[in-house]
């Protein structure tokens, strides 16, 4: 049979609805705030080949569409109704689960005594073991770190609970009754899910609900495609930098090379760095992968708001990452904060996209996505509370005729602020301000979404401040077109006794009663020269509080008499000024980093890398900047632009150490001009 449009139409939105009806369930009858009140999680309808046909529009994190369950689901060959698969496991299910503490599961919907869809759903679970609370750490080294492990496994069998299996589970879990409650709400969502499959069958039959599963990605393919074919044909290139990897003070790189032809794209990842000996691998099992291709979907659905939401958008995409790179892991590597190089691998790819269509793209936004983890002793059970107080982003970055929005980046989830009033019923914590970071957005014509602050008091003591994730420290979000790149991450602590510490990258900071945490987060980048601005629009910035007087005239020209302009300075001011337009603002530390290593220096380092085996590969290469540097900076300490003015011959030295390490591998003498 073939299903005529207008029915078609139909099927989409009452898929999308159950989907959505399936999220709403969750978030209801969650336990925790990651569930309450966060909404890291997310639901869909899974066809027969574990694709999502059905997935929602509005609730819940937005970028998971293209996830296959058929990894999980091959695991049992005697699935019945009732039972409910669950798993955490990265490298077994190919990508996904990507770190431990989201807990996934899938349940068979049966009609007739055939499987005619699956139900899928996930959380981020509060606490799944490790040697962390909250089971997450960037200084992790390999995955049996990060917690308890879980290979498809029946939760639920014939529609009972799998005791034994959950015994072990709340055994291996500093939060196990939060955990329970999720995991109840979870089943629950399925079984949404099941009733909604039964009553479409109901109205449209079978035959109908199964070929529609199909027709609805190959239209949403088809639409997808159309809206790719504004992508001029042709390649382009782009690469965007981690701070560091946390185990040492070297920069992650990540490159990306994109081929357009008629609205097909091909990513390349060949370039990116080796899979690192800490937690900021993203396992996506070496295929199309959703963290892999993000703001490609954020394209399509800017320009085409009618599309369906499902695994159709993917179709026009083919990606290659190759094995032992942080963007394809291989076991045991740590994966816990694989969000933030996932962040980053969005930004390279805003990056590239605005290569080929400028006029087209944002700036990039903040480049974070962190979670503010808070612990605290748990006085009734003799353990501790683990919850989240705010996941915090950045700004996002401006575009052409706009302004970035400001505190909001919705990059690579939806995911909500915790009201304060439910944020201090939950923690020992007093929350001092909440508000947006003045002056964090990048200067442009159109400037740059204004980062978050977030400070809070510390009222017990023997208590943990972690987040997840916490980056741009040192590379600051780049401006485009002329626009400048906006603010970097920092994170302070005031003790009770008023010494004040930065604090720089988060892990595990140990705090106590009268400490202050402040965490500010950075602005999106600007777009366009920011003399171009209006000089109306910098005087009411500066009227709400949003940018300093002493700004407005050092990066806007714009000379202010109390609350109004003077127009006369400022056009005075702005005349000794020609607005460049074109290009990238990278600012100071990548300039500098790129004028030693560059591009074609990065990629014939990697290449020779890849040639070694996994376990060695970081040290040597860790070893070689420093020889190069004599010693790479920590993130915060002495800039890298002083380090590389101080050292001098830093490039030469740096084609020395390649052709050195090509010698030792081809076993013949290569030339500086070669090994480069």
């Amino acid at each position: 049979m073939s299903i005529d449009p207008i029915t078609l139409e139909i099927l989409s939105n009452k898929v999308g609805a159950a989907a959505e009806e399936m999220s709403h369930t969750l978030q209801r009858t969650g336990r925790t705030l990651f569930v309450k009140e966060t909404a890291d999680f997310a639901t869909a309808l899974a066809d027969l080949n574990g694709k999502f046909f059905g997935y929602p529009r509005a609730i819940g994190v937005s970028n998971y569409m293209d996830l296959d369950c058929m990894p999980a689901i091959a695991a049992f060959d005697d699935l019945a109704p009732g039972d409910v698969i669950m798993t955490n496991h990265p490298f077994e299910t190919e990508g996904l689960a990507t770190h431990l503490p989201d807990l996934h599961m899938i349940q068979p919907y049966f009609h007739e005594g055939r499987i005619v869809a699956y139900g899928w759903c996930f959380i981020h679970c509060s606490d799944v073991g490790g040697r962390v609370p909250s089971s997450i750490s960037p200084s992790n080294t390999e995955i049996h770190q990060e917690g308890l492990l879980i290979p498809p496994v029946k939760v639920m069998v014939g529609g009972r609970e799998n005791r034994d299996f959950l015994r072990i589970f709340r055994a291996n879990s500093r939060t196990p009754g939060d955990n329970a409650g999720d995991i109840k709400a979870m089943i629950a969502s399925l079984a949404t899910g099941e009733a909604r499959v039964a009553d479409l069958i109901a109205q449209h039959g079978v035959e109908a609900f199964v070929e529609a599963q199909e027709a609805l990605q190959a239209y949403a393919g088809a639409k997808a495609r159309a809206v790719l074919r504004r992508i001029p044909d042709g390649a382009y290139e782009f690469s965007d930098y981690l701070d560091d990897d946390f185990t040492s003070p070297v920069p992650i790189r990540l490159k990306v090379r994109m081929t357009v032809s008629d609205g097909l794209v091909h990513l390349d990842y060949a370039g990116t760095d080796g899979q690192v000996a800490s937690a900021y691998n993203i396992p996506t099992g070496g295929k199309r992968h959703p963290w892999l291709t993000l703001r490609l979907i954020a394209f399509i659905l800017t320009y085409d708001k009618t599309v369906a939401i499902n695994a159709g958008l993917y179709r026009n995409f083919t990606v290659a990452a190759d094995a032992g790179t942080v963007v394809n892991p291989v076991y045991p590597a740590a994966v816990g904060v694989r969000h933030a190089t996932a962040t980053r691998v969005n930004d390279v790819l805003n990056g590239v996209l605005a290569k080929a269509a400028p006029h087209l793209m944002k700036a990039p936004s903040g480049g974070v996505t962190v979670p503010v983890v808070f612990t605290e002793p748990n006085r009734e059970t003799g353990g501790r509370k683990v919850l989240v107080l705010e996941p915090l982003v950045g700004g996002s970055g401006a575009r052409m005729g706009a302004d970035g929005v400001d505190g909001r980046d919705s990059g690579i989830a939806n995911l909500a602020n915790n009201p304060i009033e439910t944020v201090e019923s939950s923690a020992s914590v007093r929350v001092r301000s909440f508000a947006l970071r003045a002056g964090s957005g990048g200067a442009g014509q159109w400037r740059g979404g204004l980062g978050l602050s977030l400070e809070f008091e510390v009222l017990a003591d023997d208590c943990q401040v972690l987040g997840r994730g916490t980056e741009r420290f040192r590379f600051a979000p780049w401006g485009m077109e002329g626009g400048r790149e906006g603010s970097l991450f920092q994170v302070l602590v005031t003790r009770a006794d008023g010494t004040r510490i930065d604090v720089g990258k988060l892990d595990v900071l140990g705090v106590d009663k009268g400490d202050v945490v402040t965490i500010r987060t950075p602005g999106g980048g600007g777009y366009g020269h920011p003399f171009l601005r209006e000089a109306r629009a910098v005087c009411e910035d500066v009227r709400r509080g949003f940018l300093g007087a002493a700004d407005a005239l050092a990066l806007y020209g714009v000379v202010l008499d109390g609350d109004a302009v003077n127009e006369e300075a400022t056009k005075a001011r702005r005349a000794g000024t020609a607005p460049e337009s074109g290009g990238f603002a990278f600012g100071a530390e990548r300039d500098a980093w790129e004028t030693v290593f560059g591009d074609g220096i990065m990629d014939a380092l990697n290449a020779l890398l890849a040639r070694l085996p996994t376990s060695v590969r970081q040290k040597r290469r860790a070893a070689i900047f420093d020889r190069v540097l004599g010693g790479v900076p920590r993130t915060g300490t002495t800039p890298i632009a002083e380090r590389i003015a101080a050292t001098g011959d830093c490039a030469e030295r740096m084609k020395r150490e390649l052709a050195s390490l090509r010698t030792e591998l081809d076993g013949a003498p290569a030339s500086l001009d070669a090994a480069a």
